[in-house]
């Protein structure tokens, strides 16, 4: 029976949102590398569906631009060039800015910046025992925390997907690049920023880290 406003109850999660968050979760982490192509078959047999709730998700998954679709050959993940690798960091430096300005001209900004220290205190411990995938998941963490502090839905739709690229990158490449402590000051100095509410140095910092993290990304992918 319909309420009295006319609306009806949520349903649970679909299959093929499982499946798609599946997918991209394996994208990041890198159990479906760059170029990979994926079978319809092969994949409807391994999560056990149909192909109706695998298609969708996957078409999905072209939406968000992971996956690339080329005419009479099916579906594969997408691959990033220079060029696109650029792209991506210029976006994410917009989109950070855009979040840190709003963290730190909100009401909530103390809270904000004590749970973004603490996001930085773990990627320290990450970083001293020389953990490098624990530091990265950190550091993912941190960058997630700064956008969801904005409280703009849409930026985290999109940086959502973002991250995800950013990860298709560092997995591909892991070991290249990393310079903990390096990492760890730069987060750091993000977060000091925008606990001063200093628009000026906020931009500046996140500029200066995200060049830094795309420089040592074309190296290696050179």
């Amino acid at each position: 029976m319909s309420s009295a406003s006319g609306f009806q109850p949520v349903p649970r999660e679909s299959t093929s949102s499982l499946i798609t968050r599946q997918l991209r979760e394996g994208i990041m982490r890198g159990a479906l590398p760059a170029g990979t192509q994926l079978s319809e078959v092969a994949l409807a047999a391994e999560f056990g569906v149909s192909r109706g709730p695998l298609r969708e998700a996957m078409q999905r998954l072209v939406q968000e631009g992971l996956v690339r679709s080329e005419l009479n050959r099916g579906l594969f993940v997408k691959e990033l060039d220079e060029a696109e690798i650029r792209d991506l960091y210029l976006t994410r430096t917009a989109i950070e800015t855009a979040a840190a300005r709003a963290v730190a001209h909100s009401e909530a900004v103390i809270p904000g910046t004590e749970r973004l220290r603490a996001r930085a205190a773990a990627m320290a411990a990450a970083a001293a025992a020389g953990d490098l995938e624990a530091l990265a998941d950190a550091d993912f963490a941190f960058h997630e925390e700064l956008v969801s502090l904005a409280g703009s839905p849409r930026l985290h739709r999109v940086h959502e997907t973002l991250m995800v690229e950013t990860r298709m990158c560092m997995t591909a490449l892991q070991g290249t690049y990393f310079d903990p402590e390096d990492q760890v000051a730069e987060h750091s100095r993000i977060v000091e920023a925008i606990a001063s509410g200093d628009d000026a140095a906020l931009v500046r910092e996140i500029e200066e880290h995200m060049q830094e993290a795309l420089d040592r990304l074309v190296r290696a992918f050179r």
